[in-house]
């Protein structure tokens, strides 16, 4: 159980962080010639992040480094589970898609349910780099982060993987499938 303040339990940082050392060495593809030691430094500096981490694994993300910022200095990380996570799907695209449901509501929305994990929702771009590093989403799909212009208009979008292909698509914001989720970034 965590606390309010946004920080982990002792126990539960030491088990957090072994379970990404253990997904970090077994994916170094990701993160070529970084060192897990300065990855875990960065980390147990911020509690905050560690909890925002936390919440990408209980939910089904699988996160893991996939870069580093040279201008920043931050480590970023991807949710890479192969499916998009089990925990933040059935839900629309935002609050403001979510409040404009009359019946039928899903339980919370893609940017509104980042926003309390502390996390931003992939981009287009974000989304196509990942599949650099394997196959995702060949099941399920993920939102976006959507244009200003589309979500003006109603619209929000979201991709897969079929067919060798990465695929952006579009639907209402206030739609919601059992097989579509987010997946997110974080930045340490």
């Amino acid at each position: 159980m965590k606390n309010n303040k946004k920080e982990l339990l002792q126990e539960q940082r030491e088990e957090l962080l072994k379970t990404l050392k253990d997904r970090f060495e077994k994916n170094m593809n990701r993160h070529k010639g970084m060192e897990w030691a300065r990855v875990q430094a960065k980390l147990e500096a911020s509690a905050e992040k560690l909890w925002s981490l936390d919440d990408m694994e209980s939910t089904g993300g699988e996160p893991d480094v996939v870069g580093y910022d040279q201008k920043t200095g931050e480590y970023i990380f991807y949710d890479c589970a192969a499916e998009s996570p089990k925990g933040r799907r059935s839900i629309c695209y935002d609050p403001e898609a979510l409040e404009s449901r009359k019946e039928h509501k899903p339980g919370n929305s893609a940017i509104g349910m980042a926003a309390e994990m502390g996390i931003e929702i992939l981009d287009e771009e974000q989304y196509r780099e990942l599949q650099q590093f394997g196959k995702f989403d060949t099941k399920t799909s993920s939102w976006l982060k959507t244009p200003a212009g589309i979500r003006k208009l109603g619209g929000a979008i979201f991709a897969d993987y079929r067919y060798g292909t990465i695929f952006i698509y579009h639907n209402g914001a206030e739609s919601y499938y059992a097989a579509r989720g987010f997946r997110g970034v974080l930045r340490v």
